[in-house]
């Protein structure tokens, strides 16, 4: 177990627990740490289909941790030295990620608390949970590369007003602007291990370049960029062992038997590779 959450893997789903209940799970250096080095386990671990981040005891995550007050988040001047945001640092290990991941957010997620799950594939909150992008309200600004994530997936006009406002708002309010999808609180964690279990069916592979295909879709200027990246994915999976399995046993009417692996049988269809070195 890490210092700060807990790993657990079972029937191919692993659970990501984040475990500060004292702290409602306050975000800290070294959780941005476990997380990373967890994401990477689970990436490495072609038995693992699907993750699911959830949080022990009453929250999920409240955000970034204030136990040193008013400089919180002073970093130093930038003459001194040149930080990196501890919160994009773990998102966009997440964007990378392999395997589907499903945030479970089971209670309070404000501030990087749910700027964390913008990059993750599904979000599940329970009626009793409570979301905000509480930057404003702090002196601060949106985080974890969510100036980019947020708008792409609740459109500019409601994250404008979302991080304008700093509100904190209901698990239903976050529904109806298309960015959680509502549970009652008990079967929350129930409905994660369903649909990571629906996930872990599909062909491996498949689903690890169908995220990336999905996801770094979004920067496309063109259509055109989109039939490209398919054309290539398609071709080269479409000689693959995989792709003649899962023909052959629909028509033979039983469950695919998958053989390939995302560890090391992911083709490369981004031939223009996204430059990821900062400076």
């Amino acid at each position: 177990m890490a210092e700060t959450l807990e790993l657990d893997v079972v029937d191919g789903v692993a659970t990501i627990t984040l475990n500060r209940p004292d702290r409602l799970n306050a975000f800290n250096v070294q959780m941005m740490r476990d997380m990373i080095d967890a994401l990477d386990e689970t990436d490495s671990n072609d038995d693992v289909r699907a993750v699911i981040v959830t949080g022990a005891g009453r929250g999920f995550c409240a955000g970034a941790d204030l136990e040193s007050g008013g400089d919180a988040f002073d970093h130093g001047s930038e003459t001194e030295r040149l930080k990196r945001d501890g919160g994009g640092l773990l998102t966009l290990r997440i964007f990378e990620s392999t395997k589907p991941i499903i945030a479970a957010i089971n209670g309070p997620a404000v501030g990087v608390g749910i700027t964390m799950t913008l990059p993750m594939d599904i979000r599940l909150a329970s009626d009793q949970a409570k979301i905000g992008f509480v930057f404003a309200k702090r002196g601060i600004v949106p985080e974890a590369a969510s100036s980019w994530f947020l708008p792409r997936l609740v459109g500019m006009p409601t994250a404008l007003e979302w991080c304008y406002s700093g509100r904190v708002m209901s698990a239903a309010n976050a529904e109806r602007g298309g960015l959680v999808q509502v549970v009652p609180h008990d079967d929350l964690l129930d409905r994660a291990n369903q649909l990571a279990a629906e996930f872990a069916q599909s062909a491996p592979v498949s689903v690890a370049l169908t995220r990336q295909m999905l996801w770094r879709g979004l920067t496309f200027d063109h259509p055109m960029e989109a039939h490209r990246t398919d054309s290539r994915a398609i071709s080269a999976l479409g000689r693959g062992a995989d792709t003649k399995e899962g023909v052959v046993s629909f028509l033979e009417k039983r469950p695919p038997e998958w053989t390939l692996r995302p560890s090391v049988d992911t083709p490369d269809v981004f031939p223009q590779n996204v430059e990821r070195t900062f400076s």
